[in-house]
């Protein structure tokens, strides 16, 4: 079974990887159970690709294990792909999913066109230098109001196309059957073989 360890400090996205990399016969431990003390990756790239890669390669390098990390945000149509890269800091450093969804709603107040999408990269990096990236995207509409308990960031506004509730309203094995970060690794476990 190979063994990655996930670059990340979010317990829900550890949570995703793992749910869905182990099916595919791979072991995920986190940054704790490689040895790492919390280690905060500077994420200063202007695409989800170039930080994914920023946050494997750092903790690869750290480790000296295969590192899987994954950048993913929210992109809102009418914003121009907006909040994009900056989705988990959209209303300032240290701010709150609550805070990013309050200016997200209020950006898109009396706009018809709510139409987004989220986007995933999942990049793998590996001590030989071998780099695997693998994009997924999640289309769908955001919603005037938050609806749901469950998920995080977005997930209450963001009714995924095909579905009639909101990520923060399904079960996290419903979320994983359509979301960007499961498109995503799916198509790194193609790539992986």
């Amino acid at each position: 079974m190979l063994t990655v360890v996930a670059a990340t400090q979010n317990e829900h996205k550890l949570r995703e990887l793992r749910d869905i990399l182990e099916k595919s016969g791979m072991k995920v431990i986190s940054q704790k159970d490689a040895g790492l003390e919390k280690t905060d990756v500077e994420e200063n790239g202007e695409t989800f690709e170039q930080n994914s890669f920023i946050k494997a390669d750092a903790i690869m390098r750290l480790s000296g294990m295969i590192a899987v990390a994954d950048d993913s945000g929210l992109e809102v149509d009418f914003l121009n792909g907006a909040p994009g890269v900056y989705s988990a800091r959209y209303a300032g450093e240290h701010k709150s999913d609550l805070d990013n969804n309050n200016k997200l709603l209020k950006e898109l107040s009396g706009v018809e066109n709510r139409r987004a999408r989220f986007v995933s990269v999942v990049t793998m990096v590996y001590p030989d230098g071998r780099v695997i990236y693998a994009r997924g995207e999640c289309p769908g509409t955001i919603l005037e109001a938050p609806r749901g308990k469950g998920g995080f960031g977005y997930d209450p506004l963001f009714l995924p196309d095909g579905l009639d509730k909101t990520f923060a309203e399904v079960t996290q094995e419903e979320k994983n059957s359509v979301s960007h970060r499961a498109k995503a690794l799916e198509k790194l476990e193609e790539l992986l073989k």
